[in-house]
Order: C-alpha cells, then structure tokens, then sequence
C-alpha cells in the first residue's frame, strides 16, 4: 500500500501517546442537568487533542459513529499549528496562522490530523466508524493517512454531498460538492444501516393481487459460474446473458420459480431484457442501500438559515453543515443508544441532529462534543440548549416544541502527570485520579458508580478488584502507604480476580502481597518522596 510522507511525520506518529491525560472539570452553570456526568450527554471546551485524551479512560472502545469537520485547510480559514510535539521545526510552527502562501501547510495540517485520527480510532467501538467531511484541498493526503491509520481493508465510501445548488458566477467553475470519507474500525463488523424506500417510484401497472411494485435489474456486481446462465425472453425469443463484470442476481432454479410467480418481467413493451418484480411491501420491510452521492440532505445555505433562526436572526456560525446532512449520517451508522461524538463541534450540528433523529425514531442515542474554540459555551452549547428547550418560532414542529434532553459541560483541566501534581494547588479530583489510574491498568470503561471512596475501592474489571489510596491533600499522600493493617481491611478477594492496589509507597512484604492476592501499584507520582 503506497505511504504518504511529509514533513514532520516522524514526530507526529506516536505523539497521542506522549499526550497526558488531563482532569475534566464539571462546570454545572453551563450544563442542563442537575448533576454533571461525564455519562451524560456532552460538550467538552479545550483542545480537541487533549480533550481525546481525556475521554478515553471512560469512551475508549465505546463510540458507535464519528463525524468530525476539520478545517479544509483552504488557506483561508486562519486556523493555527497548536501541539507540543517535541521537535525544533515543528516548535517553530506553533501559533502561526496557516494561509495560503505557507508553502508548509499540508504537511501542517497532516500532522495536526495524524494524533487526533489515531485517538479517535481508538474511541470506536469494533463495529463504529468515522465520517470525515472534506473537500478538494485534502481529499488525497487525508485518503491516503486514514488508509494508513484505519486500514485500507477498512474504507466503506466516500460520499459526495451537493452543498450547492446555485451557480457561482464568479467563477469560472461553480464549486458544488464535498466529499464525506467513511472508515470503519472493522470493515467486516460495521452494518450500514439501509434507508427508507421512496415508494412513490412503485406502481400496479398489470394489476397485481401484491399490490404495488417497482422492476429491479436482474443482474449484480460480480462473476460467479453458477449465475452466468442464458435467459430468453419468451416475447422476442432473443436471449440474454449478464453484461459483463456481472452476473444475475440469483441461480438458474429460482429464476424459473420466480418466473412462475410473475415475478420477472422484460421491460413495458415485453421486449426488453429481463428484471425482477419488488413489491412495495417487501420493500419498506427491507429499506434500501444508499447511494454515494447526496443530492437530497440540504445545502450548505440551508445549514446558515438554521443556525440564524436558532439564533434570532444572527448569524452566529459562518460555516454550519446541515441538519439532515448529520441525520443521513447517523441513519446510516447509529440506532437506539448509541454513542455519537463530534471532535469538531462547531455551530453544534451534530448534537441538533442526534436529538431531532431521536426524537423521529424513538431512540436514545447520546452526543460527545468537543470544541476548541471560545464560543464553546456561547454557539455550541447555546445552540443545545435553545433546541431542546423549544424555538417558538421554529417551522419545524419538533424543534417548535423543544427536542429535549440534557448535557454535561465540562471544561479541560490540568494535566494529571508529575509536573502538575508536584505544585499542591493542581492535585486532582478522587475521581479524575481514580478515571485515569483504572483505565491506564485494565484498559476497560471506567463506571465511575463503582467508587466507595471511604473504602477506596474504584471498581472491578475483569482480573482485578481496583482500589485506590488517594486524597487530593499533600500531608496525607505524605503519610500514606499499604500496610499489613490496610491489606486485612481489603480482604482475600472471594472470586477469582486480584486485588490491584494503588497507593504512594507500601509497607508490606512479598508474602503478604501473595497471601492477600494484591498487585501493588505505586502511584505514577513519587509523592511520597517529597519534603515539608
């Protein structure tokens, strides 16, 4: 498989590992919900990388469906190089607008994409996938770096959205489409969801008792011996074989059962090639594959007209995609409750999109949101917030009377590593320590119902009962350790799992250690080593 390089590479390949996990601070002012969950509905303000990070001890493995809408890096959009990744040259890159005439800003942008691909991979659940809106100024390098990071085996389609329907006339070419590339984590275990049939295309035209009906080809993608048989039309008497890369759609003995169910017909006049009856009925049973391209999800214009009436008349948001854009995408990739997240988040679209789709399917679907920028609160989140309570003068009845729900907003915290944890006034939360020290040694979902924190118990995983030895106060991790006393409270497990033990230093001997199962783990701070 052919490799894309470009400058930079090299120190952007493995940098979301280098990345620290930092806390997630609940800012209950900003959020509709009485009690801040990060199992909540959410929206994340701070740095989309960091923020990834961040929500991996509790989303690792768990997000059904992707969207994200980077910058298209036009030139034109006045984004910035943001990350820290430890390299001179790409030091030097940090905090300068990317325009046109940076002869650098593909290489960029590749290495402001390669980190947050690689995390978001690892947020989607075996059978989820990633939607990447783009357009022509990144198509190709963004084709060829997802291929790289999600597996070529595992690209589904590039679906082509009409944004535009009106001409630019000042142009020489009228510029009319986006492109949406989709990769699945696992092509094999991602089921694209089939859409509703459009049955106004069905009719009874020869009166059959089945009703209404609409004729399909006869033949399908591929060459399989047993489908290349020779069909006659008994009209004409010409006979016919499949075009050619194709083959008929089903063997030799179904065709004739089908013929004697007046199943297949040869075109209005008789005189055609073959096709196949599809009942109305079987039809919205069934639903129908989508088509790559997208001439029927709203314009771009359409995505301003509904950000502006949200807003009153203001034009809170340059470049909103469109509702049904989102719920095309959702329809196609989500049901009941699963989990949606949008690293991207903009005007909020994909929020507005899950709540209207749950709301016309009875789901319960639930959004992930982050958003770098500072009218997190002020667009993203105020746009949830109004769409839920209601637009009085919506057109729209659903959003008239309000989609409902609730959010968590959080904002980014600091981070939960050495340097941070050594100045007193940035020791973290019980609960971020505990989210953090679960994931980093099970690796599964971190339930943060499973905390006792008067037993310091966090929680069971598969191998291990989990507990924690944490207070964020600097005398008491000073003054903290695993002793003989400790290990009898804990107790010998009584099923078959350990005891994984996290706490400043211990006191505590190897055979005490194997008679009570534990396997300590020293906390990834040396606290313990630190002076008054």
């Amino acid at each position: 498989m052919p490799t894309l390089q470009f400058k930079g590479k090299t120190f952007v390949q493995n940098h979301h590992l280098a990345v620290p996990y930092h806390e997630l601070i609940p800012q209950p002012k900003k959020s509709m919900t009485e009690k801040c969950s990060l199992h909540d509905n959410l929206i994340v303000h701070g740095d989309n990388l960091l923020a990834l990070k961040a929500l991996l001890p509790t989303y690792a493995g768990k997000v059904k469906c992707i969207y994200i809408d980077p910058p298209y890096n036009t030139g034109n959009e006045g984004w910035c190089y943001n990350d820290n990744v430890n390299s001179p040259m790409i030091q030097d890159w940090l905090g300068k607008v990317v325009d046109k005439d940076d002869l650098t800003r593909h290489d960029k942008w590749l290495c402001m994409m390669t980190p947050r691909l690689k995390l978001l991979r690892e947020l989607l659940r075996e059978d989820g996938a990633i939607f990447i809106s783009i357009d022509d100024n990144e198509i190709e390098h963004l084709k060829l770096i997802t291929n790289e990071i999600f597996g070529e085996e595992n690209f589904v389609a590039n679906f082509i959205w009409n944004h535009r329907k009106s001409s630019q006339n000042d142009i020489d070419i009228s510029l009319s489409h986006n492109y949406t590339l989709c990769y699945a984590k696992k092509r094999d275990a991602f089921i694209v969801n089939r859409m509703e049939v459009d049955d106004t295309k069905f009719c009874n035209p020869d009166n059959d008792s089945r009703g209404d009906w609409v004729a399909d080809p006869m033949d399908a993608p591929g060459v399989r011996e047993n489908l290349q048989y020779k069909i006659v039309n008994p009209n004409t008497k010409e006979s016919f074989l499949p075009p050619s890369g194709r083959h008929w759609r089903f063997t030799e003995d179904k065709f004739k059962t089908a013929i004697k169910e007046n199943r297949i017909v040869f075109g209005k006049s008789g005189k055609s090639k073959p096709q196949y009856k599809r009942f109305k009925t079987e039809a919205l049973d069934k639903g129908t594959s989508t088509f790559t391209i997208w001439d029927d999800v709203d314009t771009a214009t359409v995505g301003t007209q509904e950000v502006m009436e949200i807003f009153g008349g203001e034009k809170a948001f340059p470049t909103p995609k469109p509702v049904n854009l989102l719920k095309r995408i959702l329809s196609l990739s989500t049901s009941d409750d699963d989990i949606v997240l949008d690293s991207f988040a903009g005007s909020g679209t994909t929020a507005h999109a899950t709540l209207a789709l749950n709301k016309d399917d009875g789901g319960n679907r639930k959004y992930v949101l982050v958003e770098t920028e500072d009218y997190a609160d002020k667009v993203t989140a105020e746009r949830v917030r109004r769409i839920s309570k209601g637009i009085k003068s919506a057109s729209d009845e659903n959003l008239k009377k309000g989609l409902g729900g609730t959010f968590s907003y959080f904002e980014l915290g600091e981070p939960i590593e050495m340097e941070a944890i050594l100045d007193a006034r940035k020791l973290p939360s019980y609960e971020d320590l505990a989210r953090y020290v679960y994931y980093t040694a099970t690796g599964e979902d971190f339930n943060p119902e499973g905390i006792d924190e008067k037993k310091n118990y966090i929680g069971k995983s598969k191998d291990f009962h989990v507990w924690l030895f944490y207070q964020p106060d600097m005398e008491y991790l000073k003054q903290t350790a695993l002793t003989l006393e400790i290990a009898k409270k804990i107790g010998k497990p009584k099923d078959s799992r350990k005891n994984l033990v996290f706490a400043p230093t211990k006191y505590l001997d190897t055979d005490y250690l194997l008679e009570y199962r534990i396997e300590f783990c020293q906390l990834p701070f040396e606290i313990y080593k630190l002076k008054k």
